[in-house]
């Protein structure tokens, strides 16, 4: 018959085997689970044109860039509580001017960069105006220089503007937004634009998107494209979100609504 005290001493043994075993098999139960990492602070700046700057949108500030706090810029911002927001976008910008002073707001802690740029070195606002008050084959010239301009001349252009804001901000995730069609074709009145000069306006439209999603994918940057979230709400339409010519400076530019429902959904869908 066993000893009793030795009894004892081996069922107390086999007791804390056990448990170490069971702690080492189950550290999850042993020991205490690790905080959550916190998500990264997001640092952003908003550079580009007007499509960006939010002419259209209205109230703006006091610069003669018409920045407004409607554009989509500063609604992802307020709506994603980041870090910092810087917002040099400008309204009339080219190139040139986001290379030249607009990429003096990043740094190498910068972690997101939006930008629309393009339409006006391809000589948007000729466009408009030959269109909107000259004849056809007024209007068929200046898209045809803006097609020619936009296949030869703006790829080279874009490069130079992307490869300075990744000097600028090395680390930034860069997403490109596109520009909407700006018209619907369906019957406008006898005041409008004819249905023919406003779909060869949209197919213009159509090649700077490709042109700008090629040369963004090149410089390793994400596209944004705008048109399918501005379907059926161009000019024209029965709800549009894009100014006709009666807004004076803010014609043929998004309203507010098409800030806040076009352009912020496509930059969310591409950002989260």
């Amino acid at each position: 018959m066993p000893h009793r005290p030795l009894v004892r001493a081996l069922t107390a043994l086999t007791a804390l085997l056990a448990a170490t075993l069971g702690a080492a098999a189950a550290p999850g139960v042993a020991q205490a689970a690790k905080p959550a990492r916190a998500a990264a602070a997001v640092n952003y700046v908003a550079l580009g044109d007007s499509y960006s700057s939010g002419v259209g949108a209205g109230p703006y500030d006091l610069s003669t860039c018409l920045r407004s706090d409607k554009s989509y810029a500063p609604l992802w911002a307020a709506a994603h509580q980041v870090a910092s927001f810087a917002f040099p976008a400008c309204g009339g910008a080219v190139t040139a001017d986001v290379i030249n002073k607009q990429v003096n707001a990043l740094s190498a802690s910068t972690t997101l960069v939006t930008i629309t740029i393009g339409g006006n070195d391809a000589g948007f606002v000729d466009v408009i105006t030959s269109c909107r008050f000259g004849s056809t084959s007024t209007c068929e010239g200046a898209v045809n220089e803006a097609r020619a301009f936009a296949t030869t001349e703006l790829p080279g252009r874009l490069d130079r503007t992307y490869a300075a804001i990744r000097a600028k901000a090395p680390d930034a995730r860069l997403v490109v937004l596109g520009y909407p069609r700006l018209f619907e074709t369906t019957s406008c009145g006898a005041l409008a634009m004819s249905a023919y000069k406003r779909t060869i306006i949209n197919e213009a439209a159509d090649l700077l998107a490709s042109i700008t999603a090629g040369r963004a994918a090149a410089a390793g940057a994400t596209f944004a494209d705008a048109r399918p979230y501005f379907a059926g709400h161009g000019v024209c339409a029965a709800v549009p979100w894009i100014h006709d010519v009666t807004g004076v400076i803010e014609a043929y530019h998004p309203k507010a609504d098409g800030y806040r429902l076009g352009y912020l959904p496509a930059l969310t869908a591409v950002t989260g």
